[in-house]
């Protein structure tokens, strides 16, 4: 007689948190300086561009005016989001592990695992970009 056994490939979303070491704040914290520098460059582009469309009198400068206003309103709200971002990992102590973000796995469920076992919330931990522990 031959047993059938019955085994099911799931995907499951794996948190990725990183160890902050002195390297990876400082690399971490220049990312974030180099995001928010960009920003503040297409902001001084927008008001380039919004004189630019001015002069040219080709539109109706109220439409033009609100347009351009709301793209830098819209940069300068994620600069104020990116300098919290600096200002609290300034804060962080070495060693504090940081959530860097979210990949997705795939598992082997088999008739008779322990569900919440198999299920359970997965965390790899990288230090340095060398993955030290999977939890």
């Amino acid at each position: 007689m031959v047993r059938v056994v019955w085994c099911m490939k799931i995907i499951q979303t794996v948190e990725v948190k990183q160890v902050l070491t002195e390297k990876s704040k400082s690399k971490l914290i220049s990312s974030l300086q180099t995001n928010k520098d960009q920003l503040l460059k297409e902001c001084d582009q927008l008001k380039f561009e919004l004189k630019k469309m001015e002069r040219l009198q080709k539109f109706d400068p109220t439409k033009i005016k609100l347009y351009f206003t709301n793209e830098m309103d819209l940069r300068q709200e994620k600069v104020k989001q990116l300098e919290f971002q600096i200002e609290q990992i300034h804060m962080l102590p070495i060693g504090s592990e940081i959530k860097e973000k979210e990949v997705r796995s795939i598992i082997d469920i088999n008739v008779g695992d322990n569900w919440d076992e198999k299920t359970a919330a997965r965390t790899i931990v990288i230090k340095e970009g060398i993955v030290e522990e999977i939890r």
